[in-house]
């Protein structure tokens, strides 16, 4: 576990099979008093960043259950967690559901902490617009992580307030999926005023609640609301547009392009952990997992990746082998995690306006994510036609992210295009540490 917390004194560690909800700080120090004054609020807060970039998290294994589970990565090292989930042979014991599920819990109880404390604080250095700004921080890192907790896993237990205690959190049945959905969008919703409507792109402002709004209602189907959130990103070209070429928001150690509305910055102390599995051993990774022939071939491939081919590399003769480059910075592990970037509001507002019947705009948008890839522009239209081309750039735009299986499943398509005809399988298990430690959490049919 990363250093996320070193300066306040509630860090909760998870070890073994002891259950995250009901752990008691290391320290046993009264968390009531952890958060006082503006100094430990701010210490407070990054720790709370830290969780949602965490190796359990967006630092590497929720992201890598969406891409090993997409159909286009292969599986090529020595640990069974990774294998199990290639292979459509996942358990319940698997370590990476397991710590996905554990990390993002982490980073809700850090957020419920802060919205506990933050409001309550008398220091005159805390102003009452930065207490706003940290509570509309934690409500939205909250929102983000119920909303990938239900994309993952369906609807889980609701926990909005802080673990003081053993028993504090205990016995919570699970939600439904459409009640846990309802809690991201009360969560975004309580978030939206309370945040400076600035350009920070490592940060939450009013602008990542609107980014974040336009994905939740994507899911929703909510076509308007998905179309006008997006629209807000999207029209203001003076803080953000398509990076061109691809490669420009990544490449050359760039980091926060105005291609990026919210990715999570690391450093030589935090370090991203994805590179890790991505890179060959000769550029001092594991390569553990890489992108298989399908998508290679479709990356090379001038009429459908373009300039997108440098998302991935091959090392040299005799190896030859295909690695993906995405994470790739000297010193290893600084680079970013993109949470959000602009390509998916393009790509939200396309199917947005497909559905909705305006394809002359959906074409714009689709085709807007293709010339910056240097690809010829998609003569889609309809909007079947239109979908299945949305479709079909996603799986290319973002082979690297947490976004293909999440986005098979949404629109229903992962019996096509997977073959995984059990529905079932369309969401994670419950970690069975949970299952044992808490009664009243049920698992996922099928597991």
């Amino acid at each position: 576990m990363k250093n996320s917390l070193k300066l306040v004194p509630f860090i909760l560690l998870l070890t073994g099979c002891q259950r995250f909800l009901d752990v008691q700080p290391e320290l046993q120090v009264d968390e009531s008093q952890a958060i006082t004054n503006a100094s430990t609020a701010e210490a407070a807060v990054n720790g709370l960043y830290n969780r949602l970039g965490s190796d359990g998290y967006y630092g590497s294994n929720f992201q890598s259950l969406s891409y090993l589970s997409g159909g286009d990565i292969q599986w090529t090292g020595s640990q069974g967690a990774p294998q199990e989930i290639t292979s459509r042979k996942l358990t319940a014991d698997n370590s990476y559901v397991g710590s996905a599920w554990a990390a993002i819990y982490r980073t809700i109880l850090q957020a419920n902490y802060l919205l506990e404390a933050v409001p309550a604080l008398k220091d005159p250095q805390l102003t009452a617009d930065r207490k706003n700004q940290i509570q509309g921080e934690a409500y939205t890192i909250r929102a983000l992580s119920y909303f990938d907790l239900v994309r993952g896993w369906g609807g889980v237990q609701l926990i909005l307030n802080p673990t003081h205690t053993s028993s504090d959190n205990t016995g919570i049945s699970r939600s439904s999926v459409e009640d846990t959905y309802a809690q991201v969008l009360k969560d975004l919703t309580a978030a939206e005023p309370l945040l400076g409507a600035t350009t920070n792109r490592n940060k939450i402002t009013r602008k990542t609640v609107w980014a974040l709004r336009a994905r939740y209602h994507l899911y929703r189907q909510e076509w308007d609301q998905a179309d006008a959130y997006a629209s807000k990103l999207i029209d203001d070209v003076t803080n953000y547009k398509l990076a061109k070429p691809y490669s420009a928001f990544f490449a050359n150690n760039a980091a926060a392009t105005p291609e990026s509305v919210f990715e999570i910055a690391y450093t030589n102390s935090f370090k991203n952990g994805n590179y890790n599995w991505w890179l060959p051993p000769a550029l001092s990774g594991r390569r553990e997992w890489a992108p298989n022939d399908k998508l290679v071939a479709l990356l090379n491939d001038p009429n459908v990746g373009g300039n997108r081919k440098e998302l991935i590399g091959q090392t040299a003769p005799p190896g030859n082998l295909w690695y993906g480059k995405l994470y790739y910075r000297t010193p290893l592990g600084t680079d970013p995690a993109y949470v959000i970037r602009m390509a998916e509001l393009y790509l939200i507002r396309a199917e947005a306006r497909a559905q909705l019947g305006k394809t002359a705009t959906a074409l714009a948008d689709l085709n807007a994510v293709r010339d910056r890839a240097g690809v010829p522009l998609s003569q889609a239209a309809t909007k079947e036609a239109l979908l299945l081309a949305i479709e079909a750039e996603r799986q290319v735009e973002f082979p690297f992210e947490a976004d293909r299986w999440f986005n098979l499943v949404r629109t229903g398509r992962v019996a096509a295009v997977l073959g995984i005809t059990d529905a079932s399988k369309y969401v994670f298990p419950i970690p069975n540490s949970e299952i044992l430690a808490d009664k009243a959490l049920t698992q996922n049919p099928g597991y």
